[in-house]
């Protein structure tokens, strides 16, 4: 019976100092105005990061139709409508589909490309009041809003 008290003593001893530690890292790294700064958002956009994965950016003119975005993604929310060319090699591109539902902004899709067609932007505000506002056709998009010049939103699509 000692033996097991002794050890459930120690157990409550050894739980109490990590507690401490813990509680003392707290208390020297906390800087509170980290955590008072206010952003008033639709008004003034809340600045990102360089490297921040946003909403893709997708360039039609040079994309070559191969699909390997498509396969890459480990969601499957790309849909690649293509058509052989009529004249010469290569495809026709009817259709670059996002569903925005599933993506999980993982940029794996951007690696593979060849041709460097597709790019994670730095807009992160797509509202919608549907779930089929929120899959975009980029090959249907004005350059403006594909290229990110412009804003991304449900009427636009």
């Amino acid at each position: 019976m000692g033996m097991w008290l002794r050890n459930v003593w120690m157990s409550v001893v050894t739980v109490l100092q990590g507690m401490w530690v813990t509680l003392l890292t707290m208390f020297r790294t906390y800087d509170r105005r980290a955590f008072t700064e206010v952003y008033e958002y639709p008004e003034v956009p809340v600045k990102v990061k360089p490297r921040y994965r946003g909403f893709h950016r997708y360039d039609l003119t040079t994309c070559i139709g191969c699909e390997k975005c498509a396969a890459a993604c480990p969601v499957d929310c790309i849909y690649i409508e293509k058509e052989k060319n009529a004249v010469g090699k290569g495809f026709r591109l009817d259709g670059f589909t996002i569903d925005y539902t599933k993506c999980m902004f993982c940029a794996l899709c951007v690696e593979p490309c060849p041709v460097d067609c597709i790019f994670m932007g730095s807009n992160y505000d797509l509202s919608c009041y549907s779930r089929d506002g929120c899959i975009v056709d980029y090959a249907k998009l004005p350059l403006e809003i594909a290229w990110g010049k412009a804003s991304l939103n449900p009427t636009a699509v």
